[in-house]
């Protein structure tokens, strides 16, 4: 007879409502324009997404250079520097933002700081596409990155009196309090952002494993390891008391062996991760164990953001 297991999953989890607009804003780029349609870098990072994307007619380059001038290029959920858009411009070709609004909106939130005359400081991890995207909306040198507390102390700005702050959307909500205030005490006139950068969804998957990780003696998180939100959700989920947190991106890369004697296993995804992956998780362990599904639901969403005008007008 089989094992008995509860399997507790989290709500909210997987897709956001930046994710789903991006994607859909490739699809609906194919059947308006037909295929090839170039996406600048993975529209979301999810390699199951991506390779249903490419079966479809979409084509993944890293650089504006690789693409043609013929044919429409869409810049993925994670935001572009400036110079990204200026470019295509100046080769007229078609181009859409996918850019998630809630990045949009630190991007916005950047330059208001700088026309006021301040220095911006980044906290975000180095070489991810968002933070490359945000740095990229200032001239060089008018944002300083930092990514640990530590960093706080090697800040040089210009004049500690005209500083302020903006993140990633995809942090870990507790690491950032603690990075915040860091800058706070060093930077007593830092400006912050009226309400935190870091995205209802990031906010809400990490309260949902920390409600959800006392409970379980194992957890796993559904998601791609470039992906910085599902990353954070296996940190958040092992600070909050789960034992063994692991990231997987589907049901073939579970560890069994390490799994051996669990009575209780929690389940989440990362924003860019589909459903059907989540579910293919879950399946893996119905087939294996006597599976309880037990539902830990923190918040509900339902946020919705419409896709670029150009795409809702005939061709």
């Amino acid at each position: 007879m089989a094992q008995p297991l509860t399997l507790y999953l989290a709500a909210p989890r997987g897709f956001c409502a930046g994710v789903d607009r991006a994607i859909k804003i490739v699809e609906m780029a194919l059947e308006k324009w037909g295929a090839p349609v170039y996406v600048r870098h993975e529209i979301v990072h999810n390699k199951f997404v991506v390779d249903g994307l490419k079966d479809k007619g979409a084509v993944f380059v890293e650089t504006l250079d690789e693409c043609p001038d013929d044919r429409p290029v869409i810049f993925s959920a994670h935001g572009v520097p400036k110079a990204v858009p200026a470019a295509a411009a100046k080769r007229d070709m078609v181009f859409v933002d996918a850019t998630c609004p809630l990045v949009s909106k630190v991007h916005i939130e950047a330059q208001r700081h700088a026309d006021n005359g301040l220095q911006m400081v980044m906290i975000g991890h180095a070489g991810h596409p968002e933070t490359i995207g945000t740095m990229g909306q200032l001239p060089e040198g008018e944002v300083l990155l930092v990514e640990t507390v530590a960093d706080v102390a090697n800040v040089v700005p210009r004049d500690p009196q005209k500083l302020a702050f903006v993140t990633q959307t995809t942090l870990s909500v507790d690491d950032t309090i603690d990075i915040v205030k860091a800058l706070q005490a060093r930077f007593p006139a830092i400006v912050g952002p009226h309400k935190e950068d870091i995205c209802y969804a990031t906010t809400n998957r990490q309260e949902a494993v920390k409600a959800m990780a006392p409970k379980c003696d194992a957890m796993l998180v559904v998601g791609a390891p470039n992906s910085s939100n599902s990353r954070r959700l296996v940190e958040v989920g092992a600070k909050a008391g789960c034992k063994y947190a692991q990231l997987v991106q589907r049901a073939t890369e579970i560890d069994w062996r390490s799994l051996a004697g669990i009575k209780s296993i929690g389940i989440t995804a990362g924003a860019s991760a589909p459903e059907v992956l989540i579910n293919e998780v879950i399946d893996a362990f119905k087939a294996r164990y006597d599976v309880t599904v037990a539902l830990v639901e923190t918040a509900v969403e339902n946020v919705e953001f419409k896709v670029p005008r150009v795409l809702r007008e005939p061709a």
